[in-house]
């Protein structure tokens, strides 16, 4: 299925909505050295619509773990869980962050599914937020 092209001011609302920075892992666009690319919170493969609910911003690396998936496993309980939603859900009440700040660490099932279906706490990741916990650019508020 062909990625339809997203207006350009429909991208500048939405990178504007979400603060500049992923939904998924707080990582700003300012300081991750790359663009911020839209995410399909439902996937147009599951039939999400490239509409402004539908859309939000995502690190290249959040976008291409999460793909097509719609739901994953809580690594506690082994259900089926949908996926964390930025724009319907609060990052605080999903996640929070380890206490040296370099992880993602997920307080609900949701949370705790989407940390490993979207390997929010990867090795280049880690070691990059380790860097920014250094110069006191993290960790955000969620």
């Amino acid at each position: 299925m062909k990625q339809k092209r997203i207006p350009r001011p429909l991208r500048r609302r939405v990178s504007q909505q979400s603060g500049f920075q992923c939904g998924y892992g707080l990582t700003p666009q300012r300081i991750s050295g790359a663009r911020m690319v839209i995410d399909h919170i439902i996937p147009e493969a599951a039939g999400g619509l490239t509409s402004e609910e539908n859309l939000w911003l995502a690190c290249h690396s959040c976008n291409e773990f999460k793909g097509a998936q719609t739901h994953a496993r809580d690594p506690q309980t082994g259900r089926r869980v949908r996926l964390f939603n930025p724009r319907k859900h609060r990052w605080r009440d999903h996640f929070t962050w380890s206490e040296d700040g370099t992880r993602v660490v997920g307080l609900t099932p949701c949370g705790r599914a989407i940390v490993v279906a979207l390997q929010l706490n990867h090795e280049e990741i880690v070691a990059a937020r380790r860097q920014w916990v250094s110069v006191g650019w993290w960790p955000p508020e969620g």
